[in-house]
């Protein structure tokens, strides 16, 4: 067996001591939860015919004698979103595959499912990050009828997967499974789309040019191309156990997606009883949760989960900290080169030996826990192993050995770079998160007067009235989880690399998200304490002197300690009167509740008075 890397076995262990008591106390509400065996057995006679009325045949007599297995189904489709349309069949073929093995399926609820890249740059997006706790409430309300000896979770984009897992941990003693949709065909390269966006953002390209290219980039059903925050859920969470070995980037379409489709209800089925009982409280675990922040390290995944991450372990009684991930970054190469990080995208990722050959060539280093459950069985050497059809039937085969395209994905021994890209920075002005997989090395280090502003339109208006022509470093405040729900600011990549292609030096600090789309621009991101708290970052001043240090892990302000902290706030996050419109006033409750970055930025707890400062409205 391969030795362990020390640094993995210390972080995993100092995981564990410090979650000892919150990971016992859901453990101990898991196992009571799971004493109870079926928890409609002891519905009273009225509780369980609403239960099962509204279904006919052999399944109602099924559920009504107690007899089978009864597994939710929970799903984020609509006919909307391209990664969700494929989702509309696999209800009734996950019902048709239990029914076979002699269980009994329900479609138990949905959960909305927004999509960034439609909101992006408007104001649905400041919801899009409480959409996921949102999504996660939704995923309780569906289980909360206590029906269900399992669930089947559908789910690919952003905030879905990590909403989806966090809502079926509160029911931890439930198995779960979760079940992706795939990628769409390769459209226009990401190489070229960019190149459009950054020509029409100096208005060398007409909008008709650049619809035309985004519209050859998203072209069909199918998650993006891109690895994103989509696709990085994907790899983390088969990484961690909860798809089946080589199910997360099959193509929708596909008699194979559908056979994986059908076979996570068959083994949803056979975690559900007897010897094969696995519940999800007992995959997620600390060593899981260590999985899946190495995959995510090794392949340069998106920066949004280092708070999903956090919030996913935390409703697992799991306290995952930043320094944990930049403990781990320092020691995980980075193996795959996949857009916004290199030229290829997922298609290509997986050509070149996808998932299987990433937890091979881990496990092989001693960057992976092997000993960990899954929804496959027992261990995560099973993921070595890549699907395929052999005659109609599903079976699994190793999967390649070596990298078929070295220049997407190489074997630890010969990394695109040593470490895994994503670090933390922390200063006078608070802890921020950069991701420098695709930084060029002499853009590590920008130190520059900054520019403040509050909105990308005004950004925009700088950059284009030509204000910005020089070394500077761009401070967007007021777009923290607090202030305004945290939206991405996508907007600011392509002006930022028209200036860094002038010549100039250029970086961005924000207490916003940017997701993995700051590509080459050095951009600490998601800064707590936010300036709507009370941060230092509400108080930096055009013409400060800012210094963003990637090689050091520092990001500081060339200002006293006693000057910063006199000065008075010249702006302030949105009043509730002024955040209205496009559904945000019905998501104040969670604007005022939410908690700081490194802690999820999640609306549940735990969250202590000192994550809060008073916040002065003008």
């Amino acid at each position: 067996m391969t030795e362990l890397h020390p640094v993995l076995t210390e972080v995993t262990r100092r995981i564990a001591a410090r979650s000892a008591d919150s990971r016992r106390v859901y453990l101990e509400r898991v196992a009571a939860a799971a004493q109870d065996g079926t928890s409609r057995s002891g519905f009273a006679c009225s509780n369980l015919a609403h239960g099962f009325a509204g279904i006919t045949g052999g399944d109602k007599a099924a559920l009504r004698a107690l007899r089978k297995s009864n597994v939710a189904i929970v799903s984020s489709y609509n006919d909307m979103l391209s990664a969700h349309q494929p989702f509309q069949e696999y209800p009734s073929w996950i019902k048709d595959a239990v029914r076979a093995v002699g269980g009994v399926s329900q479609f138990a609820g949905g959960v909305p499912a927004m999509c960034d890249g439609i909101t992006q740059g408007r104001d649905g997006m400041e919801l899009s990050l409480f959409s996921r706790d949102v999504i996660a409430m939704s995923t309780g309300v569906a289980l909360s009828h206590e029906m269900f000896d399992a669930a089947v979770l559908l789910g690919v984009c952003d905030k879905i997967v990590p909403g989806l897992l966090i809502g079926a941990l509160s029911f931890g003693h439930l198995p779960a499974i979760l079940v992706p949709a795939g990628p769409m065909s390769s459209g226009l390269s990401n190489k070229e789309k960019a190149r459009v966006r950054q020509l029409y953002a100096e208005g060398k390209a007409s909008r008709d040019d650049l619809l035309e290219a985004e519209a050859a980039s998203y072209h069909s059903p199918g998650t993006c191309t891109f690895y994103g925050t989509a696709n990085s859920n994907q790899m983390v969470v088969e990484v961690m156990g909860l798809h089946l070995p080589g199910a997360s980037f099959v193509p929708p379409g596909t008699t194979l997606r559908r056979a994986l489709t059908e076979h996570a209800g068959r083994r949803a089925v056979e975690m559900a009883k007897g010897e094969g009982y696995t519940p999800i409280a007992h995959i997620v675990d600390e060593k899981a949760v260590v999985n899946g922040v190495v995959a995510l390290l090794a392949t340069g995944g998106s920066t949004n989960h280092t708070m999903h991450l956090v919030a996913i372990a935390a409703a697992a009684g799991i306290d995952l900290s930043w320094d944990d991930l930049n403990d781990l970054s320092a020691i995980v190469p980075l193996i795959a080169r996949v857009y916004p990080n290199g030229s290829a995208d997922i298609n290509h990722f997986q050509a070149a030996g996808g998932v299987q050959f990433v937890v091979g060539t881990l496990l092989d280093a001693g960057l992976l826990h092997a000993d960990v459950n899954t929804v496959a069985g027992h261990g995560l050497n099973r993921y070595r192993q890549e699907p395929m059809l052999a005659d109609g039937e599903l079976v699994w085969v190793d999967g390649p050995g070596r990298s078929l395209d070295l220049e997407v994905l190489r074997p630890v021994t010969e990394p695109f770079a040593s470490d895994g890209g994503l670090r933390m920075l922390a200063g006078n002005l608070g802890r921020a998160v950069i991701k420098v997989s695709a930084v060029a090395t002499e853009n590590h280090v920008v130190e520059a007067p900054a520019r403040v502003f509050t909105t990308q339109e005004a950004f925009q208006e700088a950059f284009k009235a030509g204000e910005l022509d020089r070394d500077v470093v761009v401070v967007v405040r007021q777009q923290g989880p607090q202030a305004n729900g945290m939206p991405e600011l996508h907007k600011l990549t392509p002006p930022l690399g028209v200036l860094m292609d002038r010549g100039y030096k250029v970086a961005l600090v924000t207490d916003g998200r940017m997701s993995g789309a700051s590509g080459k621009i050095p951009a600490a991101i998601q800064l707590t304490p936010e300036a709507a708290v009370g941060g230092p970052l509400g108080r930096v001043r055009d013409g400060d002197v800012v210094r963003l240090d990637a090689t050091a892990g520092t990001l500081e302000i060339q200002v006293s300690a006693e000057e910063l902290a006199t000065r008075p706030l010249v702006d302030f996050p949105p009043t509730s009167r002024e955040w209205m419109g496009t559904g945000r006033e019905l998501f104040a409750a969670l604007r005022r509740s939410v908690g700081p970055a490194d802690r999820g930025a999640t609306v549940f707890g735990p969250i202590t008075a000192d994550h809060f400062a008073p916040v002065t409205h003008h």
